[in-house]
């Protein structure tokens, strides 16, 4: 079981789209289920589903997007805020990721936000994962 929520999901999804898995299931939380709607929202999975389990247990089942010769679109994802040592961006400190090929996820004030909402709403935030 995992401590840090973000690092299994993205370990998860990235394991998953590397061996050309159609689905992922893992545990939910609120947190996860922001990300995965941005990351659906950017193209990177297809779609995801709350699915109940056993008592209070929920978990959600992601559906990963492939181009159409069957190449995933997620090709790395990096974290880059841990919980041993967090990060912080400012909206002006905040570069493009792979020279816009990928995204930067913040936690802000606003929610759960990709770099260039942040920029546009010149707000700053923790930094969360990078994936492209």
């Amino acid at each position: 079981m995992f401590n840090d929520k973000i690092s299994e999901l993205i370990i998860n999804i990235k394991n998953a789209s590397m061996v050309n898995q159609k689905e992922v299931v893992i545990a939910h939380s609120k947190l996860k289920e922001n990300i995965l709607e941005l990351l659906k929202k950017e193209g990177y999975i297809e779609d995801f589903k709350t699915l109940k389990g056993d008592g209070i247990k929920k978990n959600i089942k992601i559906t990963l997007a492939y181009s159409e010769k069957g190449e995933s679109k997620i090709k790395d994802v990096r974290r880059v805020s841990k919980l041993s040592k967090r990060i912080y961006y400012g909206y002006k400190d905040i570069l493009p990721v792979k020279y816009g090929h990928g995204i930067l996820i913040l936690s802000t004030p606003m929610g759960i936000v990709t770099d260039t909402t942040a920029k546009k709403s010149k707000v700053g935030g923790e930094a969360l994962f990078k994936i492209w």
